[in-house]
């Protein structure tokens, strides 16, 4: 049996207090006193960590993708705090708040500008670490399954294919992602084109809002629930589970790779791409990896297309579709692999064909690098000279990566209304554009980051205008920022623009209804703050 929570925490307190060293006291103290009478069920030591706790580092780095967020000048927070439960979260949402401590929220760091785990703008800061919530219940019958926000996709993927082998979730293509951030900006994956974004199939959701209480659905009302949906993670409360639909898939798929170099005609296969690619069968989703590669015996540099998919259904009816739309690309029964759902996550992924799926229940194959990352939506093909002016940009970087993720299908047939999510109809792909670096040098972060926004500037004419558009789980500070708590509409909706659209306004008055104190704040979190532009957003999801 537990011991009661208010015969341990004063314990808590003095062993935390002992070993905070340079923490301060007055803070944990004080945050300690809070959860004394705000938590109801036990809460065990080993679950804070403090600058001067060995652990400290490597729980603050366990989950977080991006190197360029943990060098020693970015802010550290105070203390970390890994609730068990429900109850925990809710106490430490409490005591946040009625001590005006500011928090920050990690599922599993993926977020590519640190901001689960860094404030910038703010300190001090704690963190509060979801990554021991992490149940997954999966119900075949009934098609769905409650999974806590510290899962990861690939654990959820996992745990549905023990229970099925004709069921899935149209979710993210990296399995490391935690399931809690994905949803709230969208979530995009192999089957987006089949069944929409992550977020689209989201049935009910359970969150600690701004008042410290636990609401669903019901509870919440449809105006939270539409906004946690694709609004962006850290402005409207915690997730702390979401439950999700699943849906069908074959008992036997096909994935396929297939790369071409500029000396293999790169260049007009990807202008082919372009023009079919939001038009193919929706079964098929065909994304393009654009790296440098060495060609040749004399190991001369040159830029390979590399086309990555999956196929709902068997190699023969997937030849017949690629002959009919795509023959350029010169796909053959060789290129085919047919096999399970579950097993063509870990291909999309990139493992060994020898991996086993338990690999996605383990946390160890996470990819951290130091990187920058930027995003455009694509409407028209973009022309074979402005590719070749591309290429030549691609290579003058070490190494740029650039993925093109193709659009149409149930993408097209969503409003982009239905949640806050809106690049949907008009769009033929997203661009991710990311450079990457091997150490946390100033001097070379800088090359790099001036390296990817002269590329930025250069596809300029060729993305989406009015506005330019980006996508909120590629989150870009270079598009504005929060300088300060209280921020502006005005400063506020450079970014919310290119993320929402028109979406935005009603993300704001969500905001104002739900936390106008601006609890849930960082860097890009939406402003409680009322507008003078005039709005055209929708008011019914």
């Amino acid at each position: 049996m537990m011991p009661p929570t208010k015969c341990i925490l004063p314990l808590l307190s003095v062993l935390l207090l002992s070993a905070s060293g340079t923490t301060s006291i007055s803070i944990l103290d004080n945050f300690i006193k809070c959860l004394t009478i705000n938590a109801e069920i036990y809460i065990p030591f080993s679950n804070f960590y403090t600058p001067n706790n060995s652990s400290f580092l490597s729980i603050l780095e366990s989950s977080a993708q991006n190197l360029r967020y943990l060098v020693p000048s970015m802010p550290k927070p105070e203390f970390i705090f890994t609730p068990l439960n429900e109850s925990h979260v809710q106490a430490a949402v409490i005591c946040a708040r009625d001590l005006r401590i500011h928090l920050r929220i990690r599922s599993r760091g993926h977020d590519y500008e640190g901001l689960s785990y860094v404030s910038q703008i703010e300190t001090p800061f704690f963190l509060l670490d979801l990554a021991k919530l992490r149940s997954i219940e999966v119900d075949i019958n009934s098609k769905t399954a409650w999974v806590q926000a510290g899962a990861t996709i690939g654990e959820l993927y996992y745990r549905i294919s023990e229970k099925s082998n004709i069921h899935g979730f149209a979710a993210g293509l990296c399995p490391s992602v935690g399931i809690g951030g994905h949803v709230t900006g969208g979530g995009y994956g192999t089957m987006m084109r089949k069944y929409g974004l992550a977020a689209d199939n989201v049935v009910d959701a359970r969150i600690v809002d701004a008042r410290g209480r636990i609401l669903d659905r019901e509870a919440m009302g449809e105006d939270l629930f539409w906004a946690i949906r694709g609004g962006g993670g850290g402005s409207f409360g915690i997730i702390l589970a979401w439950k999700v639909k699943l849906v069908p898939v074959p008992a036997t798929v096909t994935v396929f790779t297939v790369s071409k170099t500029l000396e293999q005609g790169a260049t007009k296969i990807l202008y082919k791409w372009q023009q079919v690619a939001d038009k193919l069968d929706e079964d098929l989703f065909i994304r393009v990896i654009i790296k440098l590669a060495n060609a040749g015996p004399k190991g001369k540099r040159t830029v390979t297309t590399s086309y990555n998919a999956l196929f709902l259904g068997d190699s023969e009816r997937l030849l017949q579709v690629m002959h009919m739309w795509f023959p350029e690309l010169g796909l053959t029964r060789n290129d085919c692999i047919e096999t399970s759902w579950i097993r063509s996550v870990l291909y999309i992924a990139d493992f060994q064909n020898n991996t086993e799926p338990e690999i996605l229940l383990e946390a160890e194959f996470l990819f951290k690098n130091y990187f920058k990352a930027k995003s455009d939506f694509v409407k028209e093909p973009i022309p074979e000279s402005v590719l070749e002016g591309l290429w030549k940009m691609l290579l003058e970087e070490d190494n740029p990566v650039m993925i093109w993720n193709p659009y149409g299908g149930m993408m097209s047939k969503i409003s982009e209304y239905e949640i806050p999510f809106p690049h949907r109809k008009g769009n033929i792909f997203k661009i991710q554009y990311l450079t990457l670096w091997k150490d946390g040098d100033r001097k070379n972060a800088t090359k790099h980051n001036g390296w990817i926004r002269r590329l930025y500037d250069y596809m300029a004419p060729y993305a989406s205008i009015f506005p330019r558009a980006a996508y909120v789980n590629y989150r870009d500070l270079d598009l504005g920022l929060n300088k300060k708590f209280n921020t502006s509409y005005t400063e506020a909706s450079a970014w919310g623009i290119k993320y929402f659209k028109d979406n935005f306004n009603r993300l704001v008055r969500v905001k104002i209804k739900v936390d106008p104190d601006n609890i849930f704040r960082h860097e890009q979190s939406i402003p409680p703050v009322p507008f003078r532009l005039e709005d055209t957003s929708h008011t019914t999801a």
